[in-house]
């Protein structure tokens, strides 16, 4: 079992930026940050996998986030730069195979 907590989440104007991180209680190989947007699916915004440091991210998040880990403290981050109205969301962490944490609140006003 691995508990996950997110940090970060905040308002912002368009624009801005912020950075999400996530602290896990152990270390699983690959971490992701999913969203939910109002009145659509989850959907993967990032990945992270160990050792080989392998990134994915969604069309919409490539050239403006990014994101990174700390194995030694279990902690995966996502910084999110030129944020735009759409992309006020909750936003939640994952870890492999299917550990979710509660989710934080990007909000970005226009």
């Amino acid at each position: 079992q691995v508990q996950l907590v997110e940090y970060g989440g905040g308002v912002v104007h368009d624009g801005g930026s912020l950075t999400l991180s996530c602290a896990a209680s152990g270390f699983t190989h690959r971490m992701s940050w999913y969203r939910r947007t109002p009145g659509k699916e989850r959907e993967l915004v990032a990945s992270i996998s160990s050792p080989s440091d392998t990134r994915t991210y969604a069309d919409f998040a490539k050239g403006r986030f990014t994101i990174s880990r700390d194995t030694s403290e279990n902690t995966v981050y996502l910084q999110m730069n030129n944020l735009k109205p759409e992309d006020t969301a909750v936003y939640y962490c994952k870890a492999w195979p299917n550990f979710w944490g509660r989710g934080t609140q990007v909000t970005v006003s226009s």
